[in-house]
């Protein structure tokens, strides 16, 4: 089977499997409808005006937090859920070219949500892993999961064992794809998760990889992916990790490390309602930043 291969070509995006991130395409407006007023980068106060339910936004050098919406609600995570999937694969040591046959128990049938990769197929195990970081793919991260050692259950204690050894006490993992709202955490667990995966050179390699090819190793056709984070896609962000997340009972979620008036800081946003919300949300939190750098040196804003 070839390996996946990286492909930046702006006419993948448009080939993006279904992801616990895509929600199911609602009904077109009708014409008694109105456009949301625009909503201004910044509030009375000069903070960024985030929409987004739970926030936080860290220094990613010492771990001050910079900004802080309701950062220690605890929310329902979907996909970022897979952050830690990727962790638990990767300290596992498994071997990462190892062939992973995909199998009926990896389908999605809490959710529905479909994926391209075939029941019967094999995959490498690091192919998975791209596969879930990049698009977000559930039935990847299934097949990840029930594959380790003792199956599932066993995949999700580990999950849980390093959220209590990093400290993450209002974090809780049930299985490793996030379709599940069982899968819980707080903004402010999450920047410490965040900052944990960004040690990992693979994660940071694969959630920001903005598209690639798949080769099905069954009939050798290719299959498009692209990054389920459109700031990765967009190009114009310094971004050294990105994951998505979206089921119903989450809302909208995206966390990322990023380089912002030159310094890196860790972004987490949860609960998030709108099509675009959590996109404008990081785009105001740059502008914010870009805007007054020195608060990277220390100063703490609440909103």
């Amino acid at each position: 089977m070839k390996r996946l291969v990286a492909c930046f070509a702006l006419a993948a995006l448009s080939a993006a499997a279904v992801a616990a991130d895509k929600p199911a395409p609602k009904a077109r407006a009708t014409k008694a409808s109105t456009r949301a007023p625009a909503v201004s980068d910044f509030n009375k106060e000069g903070d960024p005006n985030l929409q987004s339910t739970a926030a936080l936004v860290l220094d990613a050098k010492t771990g001050q937090t910079l900004f802080a919406k309701n950062a220690d609600q605890v929310h329902p995570i979907a996909s970022i859920t897979k952050l830690m999937t990727a962790m638990v694969v990767l300290d596992s040591k498994l071997p990462l070219d190892e062939a992973v046959q995909i199998s009926t128990e990896d389908l999605d049938t809490l959710k529905g949500t479909k994926s391209r990769l075939p029941v019967g197929a094999h995959f490498r195990r690091d192919d998975l892993i791209r596969i879930a970081l990049v698009a977000s793919d559930n039935r990847a991260a299934a097949a990840l999961g029930r594959s380790y050692p003792g199956g599932i259950a066993a995949f999700v204690d580990a999950m849980n064992a390093k959220a209590k050894l990093l400290g993450l006490s209002a974090t809780t993992f049930v299985d490793s794809s996030g379709l599940a709202p069982g899968n819980v955490s707080s903004p402010a667990d999450l920047g410490r998760l965040v900052s944990e995966a960004s040690r990992y050179a693979e994660i940071r390699e694969y959630s920001t990889t903005p598209a690639l090819d798949v080769t099905l190793p069954d009939t050798g056709r290719k299959v498009a992916y692209v990054n389920t984070n459109a700031l990765v896609r967009a190009g114009n962000w310094d971004i050294g990790l990105s994951k998505t997340g979206y089921i119903s009972e989450s809302g909208k979620c995206l966390v990322m490390q990023a380089i912002i008036a030159g310094a890196p800081v860790v972004i987490v946003l949860l609960d998030s309602w709108g099509r675009l919300t959590r996109i404008g949300d990081a785009n105001r939190i740059k502008k914010w930043l870009e805007k007054n750098p020195s608060l990277i040196a220390g100063n703490f804003r609440a909103g």
